[in-house]
């Protein structure tokens, strides 16, 4: 049976020359960085060049990078610190509705604890207004934090207007950045940004790694106390092959990003074209046209089950996802998706696919192939459907 992976917005594999470098740090300089001997020395020195090739592909420093356990820890350390360090100033905390949830449910902690939280809504294509944005800030408003591309639809905001905005008034300005790592290009000083999220397994690095880009002048309250690593910004001893591991997948996607961005956006063109063309009943959701990452294809497809259509899948050996990888196991329609308003029913019938370096035209012909016969199998089981052609017919 043929395997299809499209889900590399959920996690990707590791390129083979990252992790012939990670197993290296494992077995071979395994010195811990904070130690004076040689050992150490030698690690000190390839995680200093992390630092460098991790900050190379955002446009930062490298004295700007903090590396962390992940985009979940990355998120919780800029909205916490920056709430604790700023309370003093102000209690108000700026999101959008289609956040990851380690945004979403972090500021929604700060708002049971004296805290207050404005959400912004977004449009039908996922998109947040710089006039909402505008409309919400106050006096005390101390943090706006806006993802830069979502994880379940792709849509790409507006990053650069918004850090404008939040620049003239002094407000610190977080942007996860996690899924548009490598995918799209990143700037955080044409971006205005004060601190950007990343992750190491979007980008075919390790799981477990990630990083926080902190603007110079920035100053957050550590979440973390302990040795005082990462400028005492992130204690703990580091992960030292993950984290060269995660420079070295960054240099790789600096060098790939933009041809291999074109290749898949063709792919997913041609994806979405079949699957618009061969299912009755079905619609992209988010933005169609180029304001959406490479990758990114979000289907609903009505009168049938997003769970059956993914088992359904998995069968003939296909992988996709229903909405965030973080909420899989959820029952909940999307968020996202409801944000965007769409009805419930509709949501529950949606299917990410995300493509990635090694998606093929043979691999999205052979979706093509198999979704519309679980499709047409599972709606003959819907009395829903049965309606609905009745009604066409008539």
């Amino acid at each position: 049976m043929r395997r299809v992976y499209m889900d590399h917005s959920a996690t990707t594999p590791v390129d083979p020359e990252v992790a012939k470098l990670l197993m290296s740090y494992y077995t071979e300089r395994y010195g811990n960085p904070s130690s004076v001997h040689s050992f150490g020395r030698e690690v000190k020195d390839a995680l200093e060049q992390a630092r460098q090739q991790v900050a190379e592909l955002i446009g930062a420093e490298p004295s700007e990078i903090t590396f962390t356990s992940g985009g979940t820890e990355a998120d919780n350390m800029a909205v916490l610190g920056t709430a604790e360090i700023m309370r003093k100033k102000g209690k108000h905390l700026i999101t959008s509705a289609i956040e990851h949830h380690a945004v979403l449910e972090t500021c929604e902690y700060l708002a049971k604890n004296g805290f207050e939280l404005t959400i912004i809504p977004v449009n039908e294509e996922g998109i947040v207004s710089v006039e909402d944005v505008a409309k919400a800030i106050r006096p005390d408003t101390i943090l706006i934090s806006i993802m830069h591309a979502n994880n379940e639809v792709g849509s790409i905001q507006p990053i650069a207007e918004i850090g404008k905005l939040a620049r003239e008034k002094g407000i610190v300005f977080h942007v996860d950045a996690v899924q548009s790592l490598g995918k799209i290009p990143i700037n955080v000083k044409e971006m205005n940004v004060d601190l950007l999220t990343i992750s190491s397994h979007k980008i075919y690095g390790p799981k477990g790694v990630g990083a926080l880009f902190i603007r110079k002048g920035v100053r957050l309250a550590p979440i973390l106390h302990g040795g005082g690593q990462e400028k005492r910004r992130r204690s703990g001893t580091e992960n030292s092959p993950g984290i060269i591991a995660f420079g070295k997948a960054c240099e790789l996607e600096g060098q790939r990003m933009v041809a291999e961005a074109e290749r898949i956006r063709k792919l997913r063109d041609r994806l979405q074209k079949g699957i618009l063309d061969r299912i009755e009943y079905a619609k992209v959701n988010g933005p169609v046209g180029d304001n959406r990452l490479p990758g990114n294809l979000n289907v609903s497809i009505r009168f049938v089950e997003g769970e059956a259509l993914l088992l359904s899948l998995d069968m003939v050996g296909i992988a996709a996802s229903s909405g965030s990888a973080c909420t899989s196991g959820s029952l909940d329609p999307s968020h996202v998706l409801l944000a965007m308003g769409l009805s419930h029913e509709i949501a529950h019938g949606s299917l990410r696919f995300s493509l990635g370096r090694q998606n093929t035209e043979e691999d999205v012909d052979y979706v093509l192939e198999q979704l519309p016969k679980i499709v047409e199998r599972l709606r003959m089981m819907s009395p829903l459907y049965d309606q609905a052609k009745y009604c066409k017919a008539e």
